[in-house]
């Protein structure tokens, strides 16, 4: 990855016959190193299925979530969906599949598939660009690189030149001297601009003028100006809120007696409203007054030990309780993922 994953058009230039669209698909479809290449688990044909159910179509969406590529879950879902109609027609499993590429077909995803070997007898076109891809991926430095490293040659050849012209002229017995050519200003590496030399010996104070008078260094401390500053402004701060308080008092006087007692302010409840409702009391007293007549026809019938007319009396209380009823379970033998992927077949 010399040039990144943003630079397709450079890297599909080192390549013959390739658009930068398909070396792009190239690599997050097969070469990137994070994607699996593995063998689908049970857990991953049913999170796939799943998935599928939730949002169909979305494959872009549903490979992340089961860490796989967008084409391997397209690719495997319809391998389930056939496996799944095969075993529902009762056809065998080792069938040819018939996605499978056939003698002459192009493939029409050829971008997720394992690379092919190079073929042995080459095109010039294609061994010149193999030869000049591989001369551009060696040079890691770039074109300035190569310009610094010619130029550092270059001075390195004038400066051996240089040299063997001075030891021969000096072996001649001609002594040549160099110059160096002095830079006008001055050189701020070497000196400090603008020096003042301090003169040698004390300095003289005789001319200043000087207080007998002792100073007191305690007044003029930083802590007691603060301090007293403080004590000013606090004052001032207290004769304010004593201020404030009197124009409250004589413009809301109730809100400064509660604020002072401390009490939270009543707020008024509002009425209870309920919906009315959906059964008068008469309906009430008359559904009471039925199972009370229910009850004693009972007890007559049971007092007086008459078999036919017990029958003709229902009993709503042996009704069976369904929420009781436990949910049976399913057969072992069936396959919940080929019945998920049938199920999915059938919409």
């Amino acid at each position: 990855m010399k040039y990144g994953k943003n630079q397709w058009s450079r890297i599909a230039s080192l390549l013959h016959r390739k658009s930068a669209k398909q070396c792009k698909a190239r690599w997050f479809e097969w070469l990137d190193p994070s994607i699996k290449k593995t063998e689908w688990s049970r857990d991953e044909d049913e999170k796939l299925l799943h998935m599928a159910k939730l949002m169909p179509t979305q494959w872009r969406t549903i490979a992340p979530i089961v860490q796989r590529t967008a084409a391997q879950c397209l690719e495997r879902y319809e391998y389930l969906l056939d496996q799944a109609q095969r075993r529902h027609e009762g056809l065998d499993d080792s069938a040819d599949d018939p996605r499978t590429l056939r003698p002459g077909e192009i493939d029409p995803n050829p971008e997720n598939k394992p690379a092919r070997p190079d073929p042995i007898d080459m095109d010039e076109d294609e061994l010149e660009m193999l030869s000049e891809a591989r001369a551009r991926l060696a040079n890691t430095q770039g074109k300035k690189a190569k310009r610094k490293a010619r130029e550092k040659q270059l001075e390195e050849a004038r400066r051996l030149a240089s040299l063997q012209k001075r030891r021969e002229l000096r072996a001649a017995g001609i002594e040549v001297r160099r110059y160096f050519n002095r830079k006008r200003g001055v050189d701020y590496n070497a000196e400090i601009p603008f020096e003042k030399q301090p003169a040698i010996g004390f300095y003289d104070t005789t001319s200043e003028p000087f207080d007998p008078e002792k100073i007191d260094f305690k007044r003029l401390h930083v802590d007691n100006r603060n301090l007293a500053k403080k004590e000013e402004n606090e004052k001032q701060e207290r004769k304010n809120d004593n201020a404030k308080l009197k124009r409250k008092k004589e413009e809301d006087l109730p809100a400064v007696i509660m604020s002072e007692n401390r009490l939270e302010p009543i707020k008024k409840r509002s009425k209870l409203v309920l919906p009315a409702p959906q059964i008068s009391d008469i309906e009430l007293e008359q559904v009471v007054k039925l199972g009370q007549a229910t009850e004693t026809a009972k007890q007559q019938v049971a007092e007086s030990g008459t078999i036919a007319t017990e029958t003709l009396l229902g009993d709503y209380n042996v009704t069976p309780d369904l929420n009781r009823l436990r949910t049976p379970q399913l057969p072992t033998t069936q396959d919940s993922v080929l019945n998920q992927a049938h199920n999915l077949n059938v919409l």
